[in-house]
């Protein structure tokens, strides 16, 4: 366990997943005026704590192993992934489910309700809460080198 907690690198990373989470709660209690503390632990919102993570992972590796290592590649290739995937596939999921919860509300409305759950919208990010989440796993290898 010690050396998990001695990895710079995960560490770093860790981090900034943390402060982009804190950062996303924050922006949330300053918009709806109310403290939510799950936004804390949930997906999608502003900024990326995916994108965080994976940028500062990158970073933190080039940082160590240089930009023409392997584990570099490996990093870097797996980064762009995750922040496609946020930005596009997860992201559309997010506007399918606005759809669907307002299908469920015309319905609530008109007659018996289908169900008392509503669909999760907030699940990806646009890509200006990526660029933020990309913001911060570029600052804080900063403090980690």
């Amino acid at each position: 366990m010690g050396e998990l907690l001695n990895n710079g690198i995960l560490m770093c990373a860790m981090t900034a997943w943390l402060v982009a989470q804190v950062i996303k709660t924050l922006v949330y209690w300053r918009v709806n005026r109310r403290f939510n503390a799950r936004i804390l632990f949930s997906n999608g919102g502003m900024p990326s704590a995916h994108t965080a993570f994976v940028v500062a992972l990158t970073i933190m590796v080039a940082f160590r192993e240089g930009l023409g290592s392997t584990a570099f590649a490996l990093a870097f290739g797996f980064a762009v992934v995750v922040i496609v995937d946020a930005v596009g596939v997860r992201y559309e999921t997010g506007r399918q489910g606005e759809v669907i919860n307002k299908i469920i509300q015309q319905v609530l409305v008109e007659g018996r309700p289908l169900t008392d759950d509503t669909l999760k919208e907030l699940i990806g990010h646009t890509p200006t809460e990526a660029f933020f989440g990309g913001v911060i796993g570029i600052l804080l290898p900063l403090f980690f080198r």
